[in-house]
């Protein structure tokens, strides 16, 4: 059975559309599927970014506080739910307020509300740091989010839209697992033409450019 690591920012449109495939994949393919967290906010420190783009790094530190503080206190099993429920609100949700967002995702997955009071703080810093370094280990730190290991060989990405689905998904995994079991491959990449598709409306807007 393929281990999968999967490190994601519930901050990332993109993640969250490979997080989608790789719940279909789960269902057709026989996979152990393992969730960590890897923070934008922690990969752009010290680095010279657009204002409006460092607003949005300094407010991405509070969700990954709060999902590395809750596999401390809850286990790791907790993450994908809770990222499940922060993902759903902020990308096919379209919502920015990010304390509301934390508070509801918390209380639908039955953990303390408590835990947001992390989000502010760098309590749980040194833990985050040590998720996205397990990442950045396999990467390299010229990468965004996801990355995805198979069986402990990972990349960033894949970057997709909209996510497949079924045994397209199943397809698409058994491609990434060949190039994964190939010594020196690197690295594929074309131009992006359509944002990602998180709804019906967004599909219907690239049907109608």
């Amino acid at each position: 059975m393929p281990v999968v690591d999967f490190w994601f920012d519930p901050a990332c449109p993109w993640a969250w559309m490979t997080s989608r495939w790789m719940d279909d994949v789960a269902r057709v393919r026989d996979i152990e599927v393992r969730w960590h967290v890897m923070s934008l906010s922690v990969l752009n420190e010290g680095r010279d970014l657009p204002e409006d783009y460092r607003r949005s790094m300094d407010a991405a530190w509070g969700p990954v506080r709060v999902l590395v503080a809750a596999a401390r206190d809850h286990g790791d099993e907790v993450l994908k739910p809770l990222y499940d429920a922060m993902g759903t609100r902020r990308h096919p949700g379209g919502r920015r307020d990010t304390d509301a967002i934390v508070a509801e995702s918390l209380a639908e997955v039955g953990l303390p509300a408590s835990l947001a009071d992390v989000a502010g703080t760098q309590q749980v810093d040194d833990l985050l740091r040590a998720s996205h370094a397990g990442a950045m280990e396999l990467v390299g730190d010229e990468v965004g989010t996801p990355v995805v290991a198979i069986d402990g060989v990972g990349y960033f990405g894949p970057v997709i839209t909209p996510a497949p689905t079924g045994e397209d998904a199943g397809r698409l995994f058994d491609g990434l697992a060949l190039v994964t079991s190939v010594p020196g491959f690197y690295e594929l990449k074309r131009t992006r033409t359509v944002g990602p598709i998180l709804t019906d409306a967004d599909a219907a807007a690239v049907r109608g450019s």
